[in-house]
C-alpha cells in the first residue's frame, strides 16, 4: 500500500462520518503520489498526517436572546487548520448546515487555496448553525455579539483573521468587530470584510466573483479565446455570484442564469446592468427570492431546481457544496459547455469533476478560481497594517495579477508533473509544496 493510500485511510477510520472533510482530503491526495514518490522527504516527515489533521478547533456555544425574550442556543466553530505559511486566514459561514466535518473541508480547502494566492497566509474557518434568515437586525446582532465573545479569545491580526462566508456579510461582520472592539478596546484588523469607513477594503465584495472570472480569462487566453461573446450560466444569487455577472459583462459576455434554493431563473435577453442592480437589492436589501425576478421582467423562464440545464458555453457555480452532480456535469458538457470556473467551494461532486476532465474541458477547481475573495483579504490585512487604503483600480489590478499567477502556478504544477492541463492536479501540487516545505523548515510542530 502507497503511502497516500495509507493515510487516506487512517482519516477515513478517524473521520468516517465527515462526509465533506473526506471528498475534501480525497481530491488532494489523489494527486499526490507523483509529488511523494519525487520527493521522499515528505513521508519521512509525515506531512500527510500533519496536513490533514487541524492545528485546533474551538466548538462552542453560543447563547443569545430572540425579539420574544426567549433564549436561544446555537452552536460556534473555530477550525485553526494550518499556519505554516501565516497567520490562519478563512471565513465564517452562518448557516443550518453548519457542522464540523463541513468547517474541516473548508478548512481544509482553505490551505492550499491560500498558498497559491502568493500571500502569507495560512487556512482556517469557522462559523455557526445559526440562520440569518428571517431574523431581525437586532436578532443578528444579539447572536453576532454573544459569538464574538468567545471567538474574540483565539483570535488576533498575527494569529487568526476570520472574514465573510455565507450569511456573514457586512451587517454581520459589522457587529462582531464592534463587539471585538468592544471586549479588547482594540481597533484593529482582527477582521476582513469591514466596512469602507472603518478599515475595508475596495473590491473585496466583488472579489470573489471577480477573480473566478479572470481565471476563465486565463483558462481561455490558453487557446486563444476570452470571455467575449460567451453565454455564461451562474448559479447562486448572492455576492459571488452578482459580481461574477457584473465582471462577465464588462468582458463582453452574456450571463443568462441565476438560482438561490428555491429555484433558477433563465433571461435568454441576458443580466444587463439595470437588472443586475434589480437583483443586487432583491438579495441584499429585500432579502427576497430570485423568483422576484421571473416576475419582474418579460420572457424570462423560472424552474425549479438548479440552472444546469441550460445551454451556455461557460458555467461559473457560485451557490455551495456539491451543486453539479456527474448528470449535471454531463447535460453540461452535451449542451457544449467547454468552461467551468468553480465560485463555490467543491461545487462540483466528484463524479461531475470526472465527466469535466473526461472531456478536457477548460475547469478551474474552486480553490484557485474563486481564491479572488481570500486574496483581497489578504489585501485588505496589509492596507489596514500600513493604515492605509488603496483605490478600487489598484486593488483590481492586484486582483487580476494574482489571479493570473494562481493559474501559472497550477497550469505549469500539472506540466512538471506529467498531468498536462489538468488544472485539479496542478493546483493541489503547487498549493501542497508551498505548505510542507514551510513545515518541514519549521520542525516538527
Amino acid at each position: 500500500m502507497s503511502y497516500v493510500s495509507d493515510v487516506m485511510d487512517k482519516v477515513k477510520s478517524r473521520d468516517g462520518h465527515q462526509a465533506e472533510f473526506l471528498q475534501a482530503v480525497e481530491e488532494v491526495l489523489d494527486s499526490l503520489d507523483a509529488v511523494i514518490e519525487r520527493n521522499p522527504k515528505y513521508q519521512e516527515h509525515r506531512i500527510l498526517e500533519r496536513i490533514t489533521e487541524p492545528e485546533r478547533v474551538f466548538m462552542f456555544r453560543v447563547p443569545w436572546i430572540d425579539d420574544k425574550g426567549d433564549i436561544q442556543v446555537n452552536r460556534g466553530f473555530r477550525i485553526e487548520m494550518n499556519s505554516a505559511i501565516g497567520p490562519y486566514k478563512g471565513g465564517l459561514r452562518f448557516h443550518p448546515s453548519v457542522n464540523l466535518g463541513i468547517l474541516k473541508f473548508l478548512a481544509f480547502e482553505q490551505v492550499f487555496k491560500n498558498s497559491l494566492t502568493t500571500l502569507p497566509m495560512g487556512g482556517g474557518k469557522g462559523g455557526s448553525d445559526f440562520d440569518p434568515k428571517g431574523k431581525s437586525d437586532n436578532e443578528v446582532m444579539r447572536f453576532c455579539q454573544s459569538f464574538m465573545t468567545e471567538l474574540c479569545k483565539h483570535i488576533g491580526p498575527d494569529t487568526d483573521i476570520p472574514a465573510g462566508d455565507i450569511g456573514v456579510g457586512g451587517r454581520e461582520i459589522g457587529f462582531m468587530f464592534g463587539q471585538y472592539k468592544r471586549i479588547r478596546n482594540e481597533f484593529t484588523g482582527i477582521l476582513t470584510g469591514k466596512g469602507l469607513n472603518w478599515g475595508g477594503s475596495l473590491i473585496r465584495t466583488e472579489a470573489t466573483g471577480y477573480g473566478s472570472v479572470y481565471f476563465a480569462q486565463n483558462m481561455l487566453a490558453t487557446r486563444g479565446d476570452s470571455i467575449e461573446g460567451k453565454v455564461c450560466a451562474v448559479s447562486g444569487s448572492g455576492n459571488v455570484a452578482q459580481y461574477t455577472v457584473e465582471k462577465v459583462n464588462d468582458l463582453g459576455g452574456k450571463c443568462v442564469t441565476l438560482s438561490d434554493s428555491s429555484g433558477s431563473i433563465y433571461d435568454p435577453a441576458g443580466i444587463d446592468a439595470e437588472k443586475l442592480a434589480f437583483v443586487i437589492e432583491l438579495k441584499n436589501v429585500k432579502r427576497g427570492r430570485i423568483k422576484e425576478y421571473a416576475n419582474k421582467f418579460k420572457n424570462v423562464e423560472y424552474m425549479e431546481g438548479r440552472p444546469w440545464g441550460i445551454k451556455c458555453d461557460c458555467a461559473f457555480p457560485s451557490a455551495t457544496q456539491n451543486e453539479i452532480s456527474r448528470t449535471e456535469a454531463e447535460t453540461l458538457v452535451k449542451n457544449g459547455c467547454f468552461v467551468v470556473s468553480e465560485g463555490a467551494n467543491m461545487p462540483t461532486e466528484p463524479g461531475g469533476v470526472e465527466v469535466f476532465l473526461k472531456n478536457k474541458i477548460l475547469y478551474g477547481p474552486g480553490k484557485a478560481a474563486n481564491a479572488g475573495g481570500v486574496a483581497v483579504s489578504g489585501l485588505e490585512m496589509s492596507q489596514n497594517s500600513q493604515r492605509l487604503s488603496w483605490t478600487r483600480e489598484e486593488v483590481d489590478q492586484r486582483l487580476e495579477t494574482i489571479m493570473k499567477a494562481i493559474h501559472t502556478q497550477a497550469f505549469n504544477a500539472s506540466q512538471e508533473y506529467g498531468a498536462k492541463d489538468n488544472l485539479v492536479v496542478g493546483a493541489n501540487i503547487a498549493g501542497f509544496v508551498k505548505v510542507a516545505d514551510s513545515m518541514i523548515d519549521q520542525g516538527v510542530v
